[in-house]
């Protein structure tokens, strides 16, 4: 998937392990500690890589996006910490949540200073771009956040609309990607035009992809390569895309039995789990999701090839993306 970009993740490996060299001579250790560990666990790093995809697709060196690139995986990590504190998640990329291998208060206060180093580091861009570029980050910060407490309220919520879902994940996830290009471009120099039509791109690619890891939860035929429990999402009557569409299609009938389902105990997590996708099959949930996914990377793809880019650059881009939505795993 990242192979023709391994020149520009290897870029970006090496500008995080200078900032990470850092970190070890900072006082008090156990503030900054945890940002070291939660930065060495590894991951796609797909939203610092699409800063610099983009920062290169307009015709700039992108090197230029580094500090950008930086930012948003520094954010993206502040948000992990936090999210697994909510979430009271045992395991990070299985490995201790920072919270757990510490404890929460330094978790909290060590993401707490994690988002305060993300604007930090945009500091040395030139001033004609760190305006722009902190508008645009500090309007994510805010979506990002907003989404995850959408996210929670849907948890006591007892009717929630395939919209709002939508909403949601958009917020809590779908931005920062766009968010990643657009301070790409703005590092580039790209015109306000080219800024929306990448921001637009990275958005739908974000919310087609969430929309397929619900499907997987749900479908995925290799739960270990996976990386997950299949099902979880059903087992905790978790809102997703799937069930609350189910409940919107389903008659009185599958309505009660789908309800029932959800009441079904975790000792019997199987037995739930092929019940409520009984009921998905009957109404071609599996289906619906793709189709909507579908639709929102048609949109990706349709600003993408608005732009007026070098050509071998947009196909690539395209393919990157292709690979990214198009898993089993």
């Amino acid at each position: 998937m990242i192979q023709s970009y391994e020149p520009l993740l290897a870029l970006f490996h090496s500008h995080l392990e200078k900032y990470k060299s850092g970190l070890s001579t900072l006082e008090p250790e156990e503030l900054y500690a945890p940002e070291n560990y939660i930065l060495s666990l590894g991951g796609k790093r797909v939203r610092p890589l699409l800063a610099l995809i983009a920062c290169d697709l307009f015709g700039a060196p992108p090197q230029r996006a580094l500090n950008a690139a930086l930012c948003v995986e520094l954010f993206h990590n502040f948000s992990l910490i936090h999210d697994d504190i909510l979430d009271q998640a045992p395991l990070r990329r299985n490995q201790p949540t920072v919270h757990h291998k510490w404890n929460t208060n330094i978790a909290i206060l060590s993401g707490d200073v994690m988002l305060v180093k993300a604007f930090d580091v945009l500091q040395s861009e030139p001033a004609e771009q760190m305006i722009p570029l902190w508008r645009v980050f500090t309007k994510t910060a805010i979506e990002v956040c907003e989404g995850q407490q959408w996210d929670m309220n849907f948890e006591q919520e007892a009717e929630v609309s395939v919209e709002a879902y939508l909403k949601m994940i958009t917020y809590k996830t779908a931005v920062l990607l766009g968010c990643s290009l657009r301070m790409g471009a703005i590092c580039a120099g790209a015109g306000e035009a080219a800024q929306e039509a990448i921001y637009h791109f990275g958005k739908h690619l974000g919310i087609a992809f969430q929309l397929l890891d619900d499907k997987l939860d749900a479908f995925a035929e290799d739960a270990e390569a996976f990386g997950k429990q299949t099902g979880g999402d059903i087992i905790s009557n978790k809102k997703t895309f799937l069930l609350l569409k189910a409940f919107e299609m389903a008659n009185a009938g599958q309505r009660k039995r789908l309800q029932e389902a959800l009441q079904i105990k975790a000792d019997k997590a199987a037995e739930k789990v092929q019940l409520v996708k009984t009921i998905y099959s009957e109404l071609g949930i599996e289906q619906l999701v793709q189709q909507e996914a579908d639709l929102h990377t048609s949109k990706a793809i349709a600003y993408l090839h608005a732009l007026n880019v070098n050509n071998d650059k947009k196909v690539l881009l395209e393919q990157f993306a292709g690979a990214l939505l198009n898993r089993s795993v």
